[in-house]
């Protein structure tokens, strides 16, 4: 647990007890603070209370008293409208802020390495985690990924931690710092909670927020931001930063030569940080690492590790052992000659897009709680997808947008997309059949969430597969 002795007798209300909030309330208790905690949900709240985490009624209390709202990300701040709490503490001039405004607030000794974009930001925090460890170093990685920020271990400062942050996080990011920030990638996401395109933009760039010239020099590694350059948004963002001149900018990518930064090209990374270009890796024979986004991932994990004191060749050997993450293009098993592959966490068109380059011959199930932009990328990603088997709320609308360019199945629930789609794939017998689940969708309208919808396909697989061989 992190302790926060800026915190020490603040009166601060708490919203929100799912895993951010109960971690920020038992940090907040143990740093010495009065806290008063709610959540909409009486089952969050009585669990807290078993804690010992002071519940009180915040939409009933008094707000003059409190010095700050702590509030769980998953609340909305501005859009679609604040929530009532959200809109009380406003009222009250009470500031909002989330936990990785306090982990920022309790000073950290080590290295902080913060991750973000619309796509790879986990993947890219695992492997950037693995790496460190790998190469000897104490490494506690969390936030958006894993163990909230507030509840890792304390780190001496040669130790580093890696934190994945969403755009609902950064939203509530007013002060904190980071020592080397990654910026994947930006596609249009997550709009309705940021009041369109600009808004989420600015949510991710707050990640680059430089530390005071005194600060920096206290700090363990010198400020860096690593910006992937192959969207449009990213290459702006690498403009504007390398106006600015507080921290040094490291290009990376997966499409395009670089004369200064990292990149890859055939599967192949490059360093050309310096101005010369040295090889480093071979990422093709990686397994967890297919596709062009995740060599966009490699080269962003890599870029960070160097930035935070890792030898490139301690980088590329540790890669080679990276174990990747469930639901992110997850090799699950083969069954019949039919390869079977969870990437459940694709929740939009952009994230789908890029498993359907990686395949040749795809089976592909889809659907669920549309984004606002709907297949967006994916529907024009189809040229190695022979048939695709749509699920949930999405699906009348899906198959409107795939007509007369790939032939789709009205399957409605996983279950029979799964057996629909190997039926198919084993009659079909073409030469690396894969059934993949890449939704292009939230998973709300059957699942809690994209884990329970990936661990809901490994089952049906499973069972499959165990059918099959008996």
């Amino acid at each position: 647990m992190i302790a926060i002795a800026a915190c020490a007798a603040r009166s601060l209300a708490v919203f929100g007890l799912g895993a951010s909030g109960l971690a920020a309330a038992r940090a907040l208790i143990a740093s010495g603070a009065r806290i008063a905690a709610w959540d909409d949900d009486a089952g969050r709240r009585e669990a807290a209370r078993a804690e010992g985490v002071p519940i009180e009624d915040l939409y009933r209390r008094t707000w003059s008293g409190f010095e700050a709202l702590v509030l769980s990300p998953g609340i909305p701040l501005t859009h679609p409208a604040p929530h009532p709490v959200v809109a009380l503490a406003n009222a009250a001039g009470c500031p909002v802020v989330g936990d990785i405004e306090l982990f920022c607030d309790a000073e950290p000794a080590a290295t902080v390495i913060a991750v973000t974009g619309t796509n790879g930001k986990s993947t890219t925090t695992a492997l950037i985690g693995h790496v460190l460890a790998e190469s000897g170093r104490r490494v506690q990685v969390g936030g958006n990924l894993g163990t909230p920020a507030l509840a890792l271990d304390p780190l001496p400062r040669d130790g580093a931690y890696a934190l994945e942050l969403s755009s609902y996080q950064l939203d509530l990011c007013h002060d904190a710092r980071f020592d080397v920030a990654v910026l994947v990638n930006v596609s249009p996401d997550h709009l309705d909670r940021h009041g369109g395109m600009a808004g989420y933009v600015a949510a991710k760039t707050r990640i680059f927020r430089p530390w005071s010239r005194a600060d920096a020099q206290l700090r363990p590694v010198a400020q860096a931001a690593i910006v992937g350059i192959d969207d449009a948004y990213g290459a702006a963002i690498r403009t504007e930063l390398e106006r600015e001149g507080a921290r040094r900018v490291v290009p990376i990518s997966a499409a395009r030569t670089l004369e200064r930064g990292v990149y890859v090209a055939g599967g192949i990374l490059h360093d050309a940080t310096d101005g010369t270009d040295r090889t480093v890796a071979d990422l093709n024979g990686i397994p967890t690492l297919p596709g062009a986004h995740n060599w966009q991932n490699a080269a962003a994990a890599y870029a960070a590790a160097r930035e935070a004191g890792t030898a490139s060749e301690d980088i590329a050997e540790a890669m080679q052992s990276f174990p990747g993450l469930p639901h992110r293009q997850e090799h699950l098993v083969d069954v019949a000659g039919v390869r079977f592959v969870n990437d459940s966490k694709a929740t939009n068109g952009d994230s789908a897009a890029r498993a359907l380059a990686c395949y040749d011959a795809i089976y592909w199930i889809a659907g669920g709680l549309a984004k606002d932009d709907g297949l967006g990328p994916a529907a024009n990603a189809l040229s190695r997808v022979r048939r695709a088997y749509l699920i949930g709320k999405a699906a009348p609308d899906f198959a409107k947008a795939l007509a007369g360019k790939v032939e789709t199945r009205m399957s409605g629930d996983l279950a029979t997309a799964v057996r629909q789609a190997f039926e198919d794939a084993r009659r079909d017998a073409v030469s690396g059949a894969v059934v993949l689940l890449s939704p292009a969708c939230a998973s709300f309208d059957q699942f809690a969430n994209f884990e329970a919808r990936g661990e809901a396909f490994r089952r049906e697989v499973l069972a499959l597969a165990v059918k099959e061989a008996s």
